[in-house]
């Protein structure tokens, strides 16, 4: 039998919807663990491939890595991967003052997840997704990150206005996450 691949976070929420968007068909065991990665700096995919490398070197096995940007047209692509810090500092209120001074309010949330099976100079592959919205007053609960200020195109609710299920259907973690279950779906 395979080893279990590791989910790495300490994002209990995350956790959740990583589990209940894959499904009970998924081909592989799925375990979690927190390991307290470095904070990389750079483009999406290069900070995702150096997470994964970074977790399979502690994990010494298979690991998936997820990264989660919400970037701001406005302020082109920023906070993108930085937005767990400014989040941490402002709060979704915060976040949507920042762009007090723009007429542009839209914003693009993106999920990346990187999975590698964990055997020498094995590659890295990404799984992303996007979600396209606006970022508004903050409505709903405050239990998830920005989801009270992210409300996505066509959509008179914010991701935390939206009951889960609804959010797992169309959330750029959703789209993200089917692309990697298809690829384990479909492994030979």
């Amino acid at each position: 039998m395979s080893k279990p691949i590791v989910f790495v976070t300490g994002n209990a929420k995350k956790l959740e919807e990583f589990i209940a968007i894959l499904g009970k068909n998924f081909p592989h065991q799925i375990t979690s663990r927190k390991i307290d990665l470095p904070e990389y700096q750079g483009e999406i995919e290069n900070i995702c491939r150096d997470k994964c490398r970074a977790a399979v070197k502690i994990v010494k096995g298979p690991v998936i890595i997820e990264d989660t940007c919400l970037c701001f047209n406005a302020l082109k692509g920023l906070p993108g991967p930085y937005i767990k810090w400014f989040l941490e500092k402002l709060g979704p209120e915060g976040l949507h003052k920042m762009l007090d001074g723009w007429q542009d309010k839209s914003a693009e949330a993106v999920c990346t997840f990187a999975y590698c099976s964990g055997e020498a100079d094995a590659t890295v592959l990404l799984f992303q997704g996007r979600t396209q919205g606006n970022i508004v007053s903050p409505r709903g609960p405050r239990d998830f990150g920005w989801d009270p200020c992210f409300q996505p195109l066509d959509m008179d609710k914010t991701y935390a206005e939206l009951p889960k299920e609804e959010k797992n259907k169309i959330s750029h973690r959703s789209q993200a996450l089917e692309k990697l279950k298809n690829y384990f779906l479909n492994e030979i």
